[in-house]
């Protein structure tokens, strides 16, 4: 259960971390299965599209740099599966948008040693659209972060502002990955959350962040697992229309509301498709 002094921290200023949400030996349990899912699942290509990678990186660290990424780790591991269902997390959740959460999705972001990927000023609502603010993305650490490696950064007070247009093409035409304007939103402006392994840092989907390369010889490891009121609804984007797990509490039921899809056709035994 979190204080009353970290639930005002995150209303006021957007994000909040909670240090050793994760034992010792849970975190070293994650961090050996997520060499695993690396190496069967896991996908690595040059990330992040847009014009924002020539104001962030010079010409040859731009070619080099990468991204290891994978949605979903909970569908494919039981170890993650009991992380993103963890009480001590969940509740956590539950003390900052109410007593009904339900998981959207879980993503791997590694930054591999020395070119590892920075991250534009963004907000996370323009990958997954939802009407309000009631949407909390977690960071799971599996490493200890610094400014060295990339940590997380955030534009305090941020997501006051609710949702800002991103660019999203190029200009001519060609779509890209989601960000804010490099001359209006820079990361010198945002305020550093270093953390150690075991921890999370929570932060609201309107509120504005990125992170510097990773400069060091070691990748840096992080998880974002979103999770959501049942009651905010969603847009667009990654896990749109998907039912998924209530983590906490329960999906209360609105007039028009019908059961969840179960998938295959219909048939008179089960009544719904």
């Amino acid at each position: 259960m979190l204080t009353p002094e970290q639930i005002e921290f995150y209303h006021e200023n957007g994000y909040l971390r909670i240090p050793e949400v994760f034992t010792p030996e849970e975190t070293a349990e994650l961090s050996a299965e997520m060499d695993r899912l690396v190496e069967d699942w896991a996908f690595t290509s040059p990330g992040w599209s847009g014009p924002w990678r020539n104001a962030y990186m010079d010409p040859e660290t731009e070619k080099k740099s990468k991204l290891t990424a994978m949605h979903d780790l909970h569908f494919y591991s039981d170890a993650w599966m009991r992380a993103v269902t963890n009480n001590r997390l969940t509740e956590a959740i539950a003390d900052l948008i109410g007593p009904n959460v339900e998981l959207h999705h879980s993503t791997l972001h590694i930054k591999p040693p020395q070119t590892g990927h920075p991250f534009p000023m963004h907000q996370d609502n323009p990958f997954y659209r939802h009407e309000n603010g009631r949407f909390i993305d977690t960071l799971v650490h599996l490493d200890d972060t610094c400014h060295e490696n990339g940590e997380i950064r955030f534009l305090e007070g941020s997501h006051k502002q609710g949702f800002r247009e991103h660019i999203t093409e190029l200009d001519d035409g060609t779509p890209c990955t989601p960000h804010l304007p490099t001359d209006e939103y820079s990361l010198e402006e945002t305020v550093p959350v270093p953390a150690k392994a075991g921890d999370v840092v929570l932060f609201c989907i309107n509120t504005v962040h990125g992170s510097y390369i990773n400069q060091t010889r070691a990748p840096r490891r992080l998880v974002r697992v979103g999770y959501r009121d049942p009651e905010n609804k969603q847009l667009f984007g990654q896990s749109v229309g998907r039912p998924n797990l209530m983590v906490q509490g329960y999906r209360i039921r609105k007039e028009g509301m019908e059961l969840l899809p179960i998938g295959g056709p219909a048939t008179e035994a089960t009544g719904v498709s």
